[in-house]
């Protein structure tokens, strides 16, 4: 451990813990990097949702509604970002290992719009999705050192509470099982 690194307390040292814990570890850091491109703006989330839409027809609208979601989560992300003003991890021991297209950092957008996307799509294909997407997405923003963790649990809360709103609109009644045809 550096000089830097042994005056840090709180959420630096955990950031430092978590990088020096894993990011060095084979296919760890381009993981980070291509969940992080991935989910920049949720444009992922909102291709994933378009193409599910054309694959399943008569599922579409339900598939549409979890790439709303996705997108709705990411804006809610960025107007609380605007109002917060948290500034990104900048401890010179917190290696930033991808760019980013603001300063701000509360809540993290990605966590957000992956766990609302995670939870409706798991809605529409009946699996396990938020189990399976959340974990990995909020480590890659403290392995990228480009988020606290509190921004990261922040923005899983915010994403889960997009989703049970986009989810009472009503189109993921029929979307798993019975009454659909395929």
């Amino acid at each position: 451990m550096n000089l830097a690194a042994t005056d840090m307390r709180g959420e630096d040292a955990v950031l430092v813990a978590v990088q020096q814990g894993i990011a060095n570890r084979p296919g760890v850091l381009s993981s980070a990097r291509a969940l992080s491109h991935f989910g920049e703006h949720s444009a992922g989330w909102v291709g994933v949702s378009l193409l599910g839409a054309l694959v399943q027809p008569r599922r579409g609208r339900a598939w549409l509604a979890a790439g709303a979601g996705a997108f709705l989560a990411h804006a809610c992300a960025v107007v609380i970002k605007r109002i917060v003003k948290r500034q990104r991890p900048h401890h010179p021991a917190i290696a930033v290992n991808v760019g980013t297209p603001s300063r701000l950092s509360f809540p993290s957008a990605h966590a957000t719009s992956t766990t609302a996307a995670s939870i409706l799509l798991a809605r529409v294909t009946g699996l396990p999705l938020p189990w399976l997407l959340v974990p990995p997405m909020a480590l890659s923003r403290l392995v990228l050192g480009v988020h606290y963790p509190s921004d990261v649990l922040a923005g899983v809360a915010i994403g889960a509470v997009v989703a049970k709103a986009v989810g009472a609109i009503g189109v993921f009644d029929e979307s798993v099982g019975g009454g659909t045809g395929e």
